[in-house]
């Protein structure tokens, strides 16, 4: 996550909130936890609410210097190839994510 705050279009666009917290209980009480912790969550000022693969477009679209990697969404096989590539990484985010935690500085 600290990677996407780094390259967000501006400060503060993106919020990070555990799906484990008492802040998430609080602000955010109609979203169980238990769909929090099966994928990422995007929710907007309105409320509404992307999971999954859905999230990826959103976020890049909102990414200094890959924003035009979000029309990739846009093409019916990439699109489909993409999201088979995020089901595999969201599948194994654990075991990745302790070889790019060292990658990125605090």
């Amino acid at each position: 996550m600290k990677w996407i705050e780094l390259h967000a279009i501006r400060k503060g666009i993106f919020e990070f909130v555990s799906c484990q917290s008492e802040e998430r209980r609080l602000r955010f009480p109609w979203l169980a936890e238990e769909r929090c912790m099966q994928s990422l969550q995007l929710i907007f000022p309105d409320g509404h609410t992307l999971a999954g693969d859905e999230v990826i477009p959103e976020i890049i679209s909102r990414l200094r210097g890959y924003r035009i990697l979000s029309v990739l969404f846009k093409l019916p096989v990439i699109k489909s190839v993409l999201f088979a590539l995020y089901r595999k990484l969201a599948d194994n985010r654990y075991i990745i994510s302790q070889f790019i935690k060292p990658l990125i500085p605090e």
